[in-house]
């Protein structure tokens, strides 16, 4: 129990890359089957990223006022970067990598923090929460999201993180006939509608900001929500409520399974590597679908993704959301430098850039 483990497998390239990291909480031994020649036993395990030690740790979680991603990362390297003094006494040298440095050879779990995001976010005086409450809190309030990549370790990006990646690394562009066809499947919900949005914000929710679409009201009847944040100031506010309306007031598709064989000869290389290295928030350009489906095409970022194996076969299934839901303005201080005005609408204003959306 709390070994580390690693799932990897080489890619085209004949590289090893990692499909999961984590430590085993749950070990089950298992006779599956004995006879006069032999006995054979089954090892069941049950391995969890970091991401598990954020629900299972309290803290009074002191916090300033201060930005979204930085708030974030103060939570998290306390508990995710070990100090000096936290090293077991009988640990050596030998037993890290030799390409370890001082600062980072007792990371046990931090990855890429966006820092110092986007939202100026409330201060928190002491006050017992798991750290996961305390984090995902302040995800949701700065439209950012919690994530473990795929060693395990937990992430957090900002709101302009979609973007910002799609603007410089472009979509993965796959094909549907690559896919397992039978259970290819898009859902589109009336849940997912929101067309009057409240953000309660500052001291103890005190203030409140309003987002509505009238338009929306009319077509799919009131779809309300009242939402708590931890944002600081009214600007931020009105915002994050203006961003709701402008992405969940009108129904879109969630491609919620679509399976691809890693092992389909059709599959070309780097498709093969782009699908090995599946990650939360990785663009997709879906081609080739039948056209009752997204008119053939589907544009989405990956929010969740499965692996399964049969016999020499490894199995991949993704579940998708549209970019209408991630994609938002940024605000011209967090626009990448590399943009260009060709690059954008011709309808585009000086005061709103939308990267990734004509």
């Amino acid at each position: 129990i709390n070994d580390g483990i690693t799932l990897q497998i080489k890619d085209t390239s004949g590289t090893y890359v990692s499909l999961f990291g984590g430590n085993i909480t749950d070990l089950t031994i298992e006779v599956e089957d004995t006879g006069s020649r032999a006995t054979v036993i089954a090892y069941k395990i049950i391995a969890l990223g970091a991401l598990a030690k954020l629900q299972k740790t309290v803290t009074d979680g002191v916090l300033s006022q201060d930005y979204d991603g930085n708030q974030i990362l103060d939570l998290l390297d306390d508990l995710l970067l070990n100090s000096w003094n936290e090293v077991p006494a009988a640990e050596t040298w030998s037993g890290y990598n030799a390409t370890e440095t001082w600062a980072n050879a007792q990371d046990v779990g931090l990855g890429e923090i966006d820092t110092p995001g986007l939202y100026e976010m409330e201060n928190r005086s002491a006050s017992a929460d798991t750290i996961y409450n305390i984090a995902a809190q302040i995800a949701n309030s700065a439209f950012g999201y919690l994530y473990e990549d795929n060693q395990g370790n937990v992430g957090y990006a900002d709101a302009d993180h979609r973007q910002n990646y799609l603007l410089t690394n472009g979509y993965v562009e796959l094909s549907a006939n690559h896919a397992l066809g039978r259970g290819l499947r898009t859902t589109t919900r009336a849940g997912d509608i929101r067309n009057d949005i409240y953000i309660n914000y500052g001291n103890n929710f005190g203030s409140q900001k309003t987002a509505t679409d009238a338009t929306s009201i009319a077509t799919y009847g009131y779809k309300s929500e009242t939402i708590n944040t931890v944002l600081h100031d009214a600007t931020d506010a009105q915002a994050v409520a203006d961003r709701y309306i402008d992405q969940r007031a009108y129904p879109q598709p969630v491609f919620d399974t679509i399976t691809f064989p890693i092992n389909n000869p059709e599959i070309d290389d780097a498709d093969r590597d782009a699908l090995l290295g599946t990650f939360i928030g990785m663009p997709i350009n879906l081609k080739n679908l039948p056209t009752q489906i997204s008119n053939g095409e589907f544009e989405g970022y990956v929010e969740g993704w499965s692996w399964s194996v049969s016999f020499n076969q490894l199995f991949i299934t993704l579940t998708l959301s549209p970019t209408v839901y991630s994609q938002v303005a940024m605000r011209w201080n967090t626009t990448p430098i590399t943009e260009a005005w060709n690059t954008l609408s011709t309808t585009v204003r000086y005061n709103s850039s939308l990267i990734g959306k004509g």
